[in-house]
């Protein structure tokens, strides 16, 4: 029988090796005393190894104990029944409770609202059907909405010392940093950081999913622009200009306040408002009008008062009908149209105007494929002397687009255009070199023939590059200064920027003629007040129509050409001819009253190059 605390079948084991040993020894030692010893020494070899085994089983629990006490992740041990009988100091701080308030309580009662709970409870299910645990699920843990913890929590379970049941561990990692986080990056990425507003992203999404949603009866999308930004900016700097910014969102925010409604930030100075329900063009036109008038009280940037106007493009139509594409084109195509019109004002959008404002922009965007593929050409208008003898008095150069969708178009259709574009140098630099070599040829063929006279764009007019052009051109087609005539108006004059009136004098000292084209005696005194070497003048306009009426009408303009003419021999202005004669009796009568030579659709309009040569051949060729 083995000793008490023997493992069985040791005394059967020491008593077969203390044969072998006495056998092969041939020992005279008794075997029962080799069977003792033996005994002894496997008994203390059993003890050291149990000892060495409770060693390292002691610093496993206290690892154990050091990583459940300092872990950043909170742990509740529980009982089979789901009720704590433990936590680690990061559960204890996460739901900001003492462990005699925690123990006791079941897991499930930490959840904070009927969800959370459910979560726990279904979590707990699984682990006590099949020992399955419950990783990574979002649940709020605390006592109340107001201080709850939002954590990934895992439910998992140690085995019990009966070993047929499991005991439930609670692991819950706080994630309210990481949550905010998460919502200060979706914020930057959905609002304008200056303004707090949506941004343009947020705003399209906005759009795009009210046009799908069926429950929208009626969007309206508003574009508003701040007037004259770029003056604020420069004049009072960036940031004075942010406080703007930042004033003109508060008081946009504030008037279109309201269910179903978002202002957003789009551009720079750019807002957007979009609003969703019942909607009416009159009730958004009265809402747009009552941020104009809030904008336009002053805000105090330091002592200075900076009153803001504003432009707004207004769209109103049913959900579902267009595209977020085509709207927020249709509201930006009527903002367009607002600024045109004199700024600080509202359009509604028009499908008739918006058809026509399309092509408009269309022709303007196409300007610079038109001059690539050669679509651009200069026509002829002779100016006709009113003397009876049909003699061309000068020949005028106009600038034509051969427009492959829109067929032929004047400068009146696109030079505008071409001015928001940034394309007006060009063109006009076109129209010089084109014109003023045209002229040289038939200078050479007939030394006698009229004068060239280019109207000059009112952007190349001011352009400070202007007399080097017209020198180079000189010098290269070798037509004569006092051949040229450059005609320019008092829109160009009066212009703030530029140096029209040096360069005028500049090409007077190259003998180049200056014409200055006219509606009114207003437009003559800018003559005298600059100095101008102005030699003629065309008028057009009021004064010349009228004299193609009958009776009081007639009377008036008559009145008023005299004394225009009277004021143009007192500044020595040569000879003044019109534009607009529709009859030879149109024609008559602005020579009764002292116009020298008058064009317009009696003379047959324009014509090109070619024909022109053919008429100069006719007229001027030796007999």
């Amino acid at each position: 029988m083995p000793e008490p605390g023997d493992a069985p079948g040791l005394s059967h084991i020491t008593r077969r090796w203390a044969a072998e040993i006495a056998a092969a020894a041939g020992s005279t030692v008794p075997t029962a005393e080799l069977e003792r010893a033996l005994a002894a020494a496997v008994r203390e070899g059993a003890d050291a190894g149990a000892a060495q085994c409770r060693t390292r089983h002691d610093s496993s629990v206290e690892r154990f104990a050091a990583l459940y006490s300092s872990s950043p992740c909170g742990v509740a041990l529980a009982g089979p029944d789901g009720v704590i009988l433990d936590a680690n100091p990061a559960m204890l701080e996460l739901l900001d409770v003492t462990l005699d308030d925690l123990v006791g309580r079941t897991l499930t009662g930490l959840g904070t609202g009927e969800r959370d709970t459910a979560a726990l409870r279904t979590a707990l299910s699984d682990l006590a059907e099949d020992g399955r645990a419950r990783k990574r699920e979002q649940v709020h843990l605390g006592p109340a909405e107001e201080s709850f913890a939002l954590t990934n929590i895992t439910v998992t379970a140690l085995p019990s010392a009966e070993g047929d049941r499991l005991h439930p561990v609670l692991l819950a990692e706080n994630i309210n940093e990481l949550q905010l986080l998460r919502e200060a990056l979706r914020r930057q990425n959905t609002h304008d950081q200056l303004t707090g507003l949506p941004n343009s992203r947020s705003y399209q999404t906005t759009l795009e999913t009210w046009l799908g949603s069926p429950e929208s009866d009626r969007i309206a999308v508003v574009y508003l622009d701040i007037d004259g930004f770029k003056v604020i900016n420069d004049g009072l700097g960036p940031g004075s200009a942010d406080d703007v910014l930042r004033y003109a969102a508060g008081k946009l925010e504030t008037v279109f306040r309201g269910p179903d409604t978002v202002v957003a930030r789009l551009s720079g100075d750019g807002f957007g408002v979009l609003h969703r329900g019942p909607v009416t063009a009159a009730a958004v036109i009265e809402l747009v009008e009552a941020a104009m008038a809030e904008l336009a009280e002053p805000v105090y940037v330091g002592d200075l008062g900076v009153a803001v106007s504003i432009s707004a493009g207004i769209v109103v139509q049913d959900a579902g009908t267009g595209t977020t594409e085509e709207i927020q084109r249709a509201a930006e195509i009527t903002l367009h149209r607002a600024k045109e019109a004199g700024r600080a004002q509202w359009m509604l959008f028009e499908p008739e105007l918006d058809s026509g404002d399309r092509k408009r922009y269309g022709i303007g965007a196409g300007i610079g494929g038109g001059m690539e593929n050669g679509e651009f050409d200069v026509e002829y208008q002779p100016t006709v002397k009113l003397d009876g003898t049909d003699e061309i008095a000068v020949v005028n150069a106009v600038l034509r687009w051969n427009h492959p969708e829109h067929g032929m178009l004047t400068g009146d259709e696109f030079f505008p255009l071409a001015d928001t574009t940034g394309m007006t140098p060009g063109l006009g630099t076109l129209l010089l070199t084109k014109a003023m070599s045209d002229a040289a040829a038939w200078y050479r063929d007939y030394p006698t023939a009229p004068d060239l006279c280019v109207r000059l764009p009112t952007r190349l007019a001011v352009d400070p590059n202007l007399v080097r052009i017209i020198r180079d051109e000189l010098d290269r087609t070798g037509l004569p200064p006092q051949k040229l005539r450059i005609c320019t108006d008092s829109l160009a004059l009066l212009y703030p920027r530029g140096e029209v009136l040096d360069t005028l004098s500049v090409l007077a000292d190259l003998d180049v003629k200056i014409t200055l084209a006219v509606s009114g005696a207003s437009d003559l005194e800018l003559v005298h007040t600059h100095q101008l070497p102005v030699g003629f003048a065309i008028l057009s306009g009021p004064l010349v129509d009228g004299l193609a009426a009958e009776g009081t009408e007639a009377d008036n303009a008559r009145a008023h050409l005299y004394a225009l003419l009277e004021r143009t021999n007192e500044l020595g202005i040569k000879r003044v001819g019109a534009d607009g004669v529709r009859s030879a009796a149109h024609g008559q009568r602005l020579r009764d009253v002292g116009i020298f030579a008058g064009r317009g659709d009696h003379y047959g309009g324009s014509a090109t190059g070619t024909e022109i040569a053919a008429v100069l051949d006719q007229r001027y060729s030796p007999a």
